[in-house]
């Protein structure tokens, strides 16, 4: 059939299981579609009669349509669309959250008690003891204001 010592449609199986190999080491890619266009293009060589120029018009139309509508299913659920966006952020969590003041703070600084750590603050004026709630965060520094509660009545 040509001059090649292997069969062409054992190099468009060998190809593509490398590539679904590559796909399972290094995920991510879309090297998934491409194997597979490569596996399909192996099996339909080895059960008809095909030229290597037809073989090579199956694999780019099998590529490109397995990486267009298989793509599209695969990736179209992005990781961003969670319940919880801030899941691996501490400090944006915080936000809202009612903490005390465990030094002075006023706009150049202070210290607040967050769950068992002691963070850099700033806003206020608040006396060690108050309560503050979390409105910002500015790198490693809270910016807080007073936590207004209701007298008792």
């Amino acid at each position: 059939m040509s001059d090649l010592p292997v069969d062409p449609e054992w190099l468009w199986l060998i190809g593509g299981i490398v590539l679904l190999i590559a796909e399972l080491i290094a995920p991510g890619f879309f090297l998934v579609f491409i194997g597979g266009a490569a596996v399909a293009t192996g099996l339909a060589a080895l059960l008809l009669p095909l030229s290597l120029p037809l073989q090579l018009v199956i694999f780019a139309v099998l590529a490109f349509l397995s990486v267009r509508v298989g793509g599209r299913r695969a990736y179209s659920m992005r990781y961003d669309y969670s319940p919880d966006p801030f899941l691996n952020d501490r400090a944006k969590r915080m936000l809202g959250t009612v903490v005390v003041a465990t030094q002075p703070i006023d706009s150049n600084g202070g210290r607040v008690r967050v769950g068992d750590s002691e963070w850099s603050a700033r806003g206020g004026p608040a006396q060690p003891g108050d309560r503050v709630r979390i409105v910002d965060i500015e790198g490693n520094c809270l910016k807080v204001e007073p936590e207004h509660v209701l007298p008792p009545a």
